[in-house]
């Protein structure tokens, strides 16, 4: 009696690998998506932060977190004492990861939350990156606004107030900055000036695929 062939045919091979390549393709889609999605969340915090200096200039005629008067403006808010002799002088002063909670960069956050234009509590804490009145981004980095220089190389970067988001990996920026200005990281409005959550840099950073699982700090000047 002639024995039965068992095992898959060439057409039974080709249709399970027809499947694998869908399923895969399907995991990389969706994997794309996914990055696509986080990075218009890290590019939505620039824009909408600046929307939140614009909008409270536009109605108290001041700079949220510099506004001396910001008590007499906002029912609750803290008027900013430091950095000394820098209030009122139409610059957020003060380092944008700061721990001072008297600087005019840490009480930027509550001036935009009491006026309504920022969600988050007005509360300050104590300025560590667990402390919920920080605000974070996507990737749980600390969000942070400031008007003093983020650079301190020869050639100084210009802008009247930065935006800065830190632990943001170097695939993101790099996309990031596609998306949002040149595509080069180091020109530009936008950015990336060191690793995790450093306060200055001494150098602007190339960024390449090579770079691609660091992470890093970013600003945007506006």
């Amino acid at each position: 009696m002639r024995q039965k062939q068992m095992g898959f045919t060439l057409v039974e091979i080709a249709i399970v690998l027809v499947i694998i390549g869908l399923l895969l393709g399907g995991v990389l889609k969706g994997q794309e998506l996914v990055n696509s999605a986080k990075v218009k969340n890290l590019a939505n915090d620039f824009r909408n932060i600046s929307t939140f200096v614009y909008a409270y200039q536009d109605k108290y005629r001041a700079l949220p977190g510099d506004d001396s008067a910001a008590s007499a403006h906002v029912n609750g808010a803290t008027n900013p004492t430091t950095p000394a002799g820098t209030l009122a002088n139409g610059r957020i002063n003060g380092a944008w990861n700061t721990t001072t909670v008297t600087d005019e960069s840490a009480l930027f956050w509550q001036h935009v939350r009491l006026a309504g234009l920022a969600t988050g509590t007005p509360t300050l804490g104590n300025l560590s990156l667990g402390d919920e009145y920080v605000p974070k981004n996507a990737d749980g980095g600390r969000l942070g606004v400031t008007g003093d220089a983020v650079f301190t190389g020869a050639t100084p970067w210009a802008a009247n107030f930065f935006i800065c988001s830190s632990n943001i990996q170097g695939r993101f920026a790099r996309q990031l900055d596609t998306t949002i200005d040149d595509g080069n990281t180091t020109t530009g409005t936008m950015r990336v000036l060191c690793q995790n959550e450093c306060a200055t840099s001494n150098a602007y950073v190339n960024l390449t695929p090579a770079d691609d699982a660091n992470v890093y700090t970013v600003c945007v000047g506006n």
